[in-house]
């Protein structure tokens, strides 16, 4: 738990982003004053997530229900008695609140929150406008409150702006608020008999959650459910933190349609990798119309997919993308223990089985290596030796029906190079299936290493799928290939996350570079730089450029020319001027002075007739060997400034091959940006080329990201096209250089 300052910090900065509308990294930037010593990055943004203390939300001593009824046939007398019924599982003190009853279901009713026997934990508010009780319930010291009253920010302009108030209006009473447009999913009824790691609900559309819910029905333990609506207050950040350091959560489950604020998510995502705790996450908006139905939903901005994307892989949040794979993710990665090897054994009764999910599992990436000559000859001595065993494992059939269907289970897991054994069963086939099942089951209970089975029956009423299969807290079940694949590929991956992960925040610098202060020199607030004042941005923050000279004269021009070095470029250079290609403002490959001046001319007569100012011409060194890339600066409207490399020149254009972080990001971020990109072999060299100086690509991605954290909201656009990436060991080195201030 972070201390008050922390507490104070954000909370004025979540009620100023609801209030103003202003951009979350804007707001934490204006708030420096308010944190202490080494609380922030350079740039000013928070260094760890803000954990709420919700043990009172969940379990509270007292309960207030604000609106109580008990006239059969209304709304808010359901949803009262079911409060009721949940108050006594918890072992709550349950007070109805209304003006005008004595009791509800035979408790006293109280007239208002003042006049309450005692101080309430959790405020359930059920009446049409919850902003009137608010200051009320600020006053009386509650903790905690929940509006389910909808009309607000998921219905337009007018509904954001009456949301506006009630986040200010929280902020000012020091209570910590759920919703609105939010359920009673949080007061659902958990089984209490099931043991094990459990997995910890978040959804902003309480019906999403329901398959999540329901796992409870096959044995996955569920412990808590916080249905977060739209977020005026609480959002999903504060539970992923809180859910993470519970000891009963072995995996997070979201469903989440928009983030309130990015950062204040991947702060919340860097303390659950820290705690090891996986996040499994549905999330809306991977298309327009998702995006528009997220945004009509819950009033909020889903965010550019692709940096939603990345953020989450960088921090370790696995996304899926349909609830089914989100309830058996969440389930597979909340039971399983840790893997003792990454390879993948699949085991079949049919060689057609296992050589299609062999092609399944292989195309999404598992590694189902090839087993030993000598785990080979182990295993023909139960399988007959036509078959193939070398992985996929065919049986035959018929072992499973007797004792050697064990012995070969016990084989296969036994080999150190096995983490994971895979057996999809397509469906019922009394009684080998039921024995396979029972020989499966049974051996799980005697290894630490995960065993899968995919139960292909559409029926699912089976002994041996409703009985034994589910009824092993060690066996994972699944009812398709895809959700296998998925599944195992995902716990893989959070474990080789987990084992390497060092949080970015903890190496973000503390304190401006030498360099920020150089760069701020060279800024134009408004404006857009001309290149050669985007360049000297550049060299303050140590990133090559090639010699140049800016003029204002053809004379200046040759006698540049020749301090450069033949062959030169010339380039049009002004403020204004982004795309001089097209407009022919750029000379390659000049060798002459006449030249030179020629093309001085011919520029500068472009710019004059086209109505461009310039500030001169440049005339720079000509750098024609290596590989185009780019490397740039963007502001996303939910996390801040990102980074982005990819193959540069038109390529970037035509292709679309980025890879995009969020800042901060080590070293090892930056070389798994390039390992994204399809064009990845362009840097190892093609068609006899050499390899490229992979190394100073790498550090020129560090560079700018230290330029986007320390500028911040003062950068609002950096475009490094092309960087030019020399063969290796010679460098990078920036061809050309778009900056726009803010």
């Amino acid at each position: 738990m972070l201390g008050s300052t922390h507490g104070t910090l954000t909370t004025h900065f979540r009620a100023r982003v609801v209030a103003c509308g202003e951009e979350p990294h804007a707001a934490v930037q204006s708030m420096t004053a308010a944190a202490t010593e080494g609380d922030l990055d350079v740039s000013g943004r928070p260094l760890h997530a803000i954990v709420p203390d919700l043990d009172r939300f969940f379990r509270p001593e007292s309960v207030a229900v604000i609106g109580a009824s008990d006239t059969e046939g209304r709304p808010r007398t359901g949803i009262t008695r079911q409060l009721v019924a949940w108050a006594e599982r918890v072992g709550a003190r349950l007070h109805p609140v209304h003006p005008t009853r004595e009791s509800v279901f035979g408790r006293p009713c109280s007239p208002s929150v003042a006049d309450l026997p005692e101080q309430v934990d959790l405020a359930v508010l059920l009446v049409g406008d919850p902003l009137p009780a608010i200051e009320e319930l600020g006053q009386a010291k509650v903790k905690f409150a929940v509006a389910f009253a909808s009309g607000f920010a998921e219905t337009g302009e007018e509904g954001a702006a009456a949301q506006a108030r009630l986040a200010a209006a929280v902020e000012r009473s020091g209570l910590r608020l759920l919703g609105p447009n939010t359920n009673l999913n949080a007061f659902e009824a958990f089984r209490d008999d099931l043991d094990g790691p459990a997995i910890a609900l978040i959804t902003q559309s309480g019906h999403q959650g329901r398959p999540v819910y329901t796992l409870q029905e096959l044995g996955v333990r569920l412990s808590h459910w916080a249905p977060t609506g739209n977020e005026a207050d609480l959002e999903t950040a504060d539970f992923i933190s809180y859910f993470s350091q519970r000891p009963e959560v072995g995996a997070i489950a979201c469903y989440v349609e928009g983030l309130k604020d990015g950062r204040s998510f991947l702060l919340a995502a860097d303390r659950a990798a820290r705690a090891g705790v996986p996040v499994v996450a549905v999330k809306v908006g991977r298309t327009e119309t998702g995006a528009r139905t997220a945004a009509s939903h819950t009033g909020k901005l889903t965010g550019a997919d692709q940096v939603v994307d990345a953020a989450m892989r960088q921090f370790g949040v696995i996304r899926v993308d349909g609830l089914d794979e989100l309830q058996d993710t969440a389930a597979l990665l909340a039971r399983a223990r840790k893997p003792q090897a990454d390879g993948v054994v699949v085991y079949s009764i049919s060689g057609g089985t296992g050589a299609h999910f062999s092609d399944l599992a292989t195309g999404a990436g598992l590694k189902l290596p090839t087993l030993s000559e000598e785990k080979q000859r182990e295993l023909h001595e139960w399988i007959p030796g036509y078959l193939n065993v070398a992985n996929p494992v065919d049986n035959g059939g018929h072992p499973v029906g007797d004792w050697r269907g064990r012995k070969i289970i016990d084989a296969i897991l036994a080999d150190p190079g096995v983490g994971v054994l895979i057996c999809p069963i397509t469906g019922p086939f009394p009684p080998m299936s039921d024995r396979l099942a029972q020989d499966l089951v049974d051996a799980a209970e005697t290894t630490d290493k995960l065993v899968c089975v995919v139960w292909g029956s559409p029926v699912g009423t089976e002994d041996a799928y409703r009985t034994t299969l589910l009824g092993s807290s060690r066996v994972a079940t699944f009812r398709t290939f895809g959700n296998c694949i998925t599944a195992v590929k995902a716990y893989l991956d959070h474990h080789r996350f987990a084992t390497s992960y060092r949080s970015p925040f903890d190496e973000a610098p503390r304190t401006p570079s030498p360099s920020f202060r150089k760069a701020q020199a060279l800024m134009r607030p408004g404006h857009q730089l001309s290149e050669h004042a985007a360049k000297q941005l550049l060299r303050a923050y140590g990133i090559r450029v090639p010699r140049e000279q800016l003029v204002t004269s053809a004379a200046a021009a040759v006698r540049a020319a020749g301090l450069v070095g033949f062959p030169v470029v010339m380039k049009a250079s002004g403020a204004r001027l982004a795309h001089k290609t097209e407009l022919g403002l750029v000379k390659v490959g000049l060798t002459s002075a006449s030249q030179v001046r020629d093309a001085y001319r011919e520029l500068t007569d472009i710019a004059r007739y086209e109505g461009i100012e310039l500030d001169g011409v440049l005339v720079c060194q000509m750098i024609e060997r290596g590989v185009e890339m780019m490397v740039g600066v963007t502001h996303d409207a939910l996390f801040g400034p990102t980074v982005t490399v990819g193959l540069g020149g038109v390529l970037v254009e035509v292709l679309h091959d980025a890879a995009v972080r969020v800042p901060p990001f080590g070293e090892d971020q930056a070389r798994a940006m390039l390992g994204e990109l399809r064009g990845r072999a362009l840097l190892e060299g093609v068609r006899g080329g050499p390899p490229v100086d992979v190394d100073a690509l790498v550090e020129v991605v560090l560079r700018v990201q230290r330029m986007a954290l320390e500028l911040g909201d003062d950068l609002a656009e950096l475009d490094i096209n092309p960087l030019m990436v020399l063969g290796r060991g010679q460098g990078a080195v920036a061809l050309d250089a778009l900056a726009v201030c803010r």
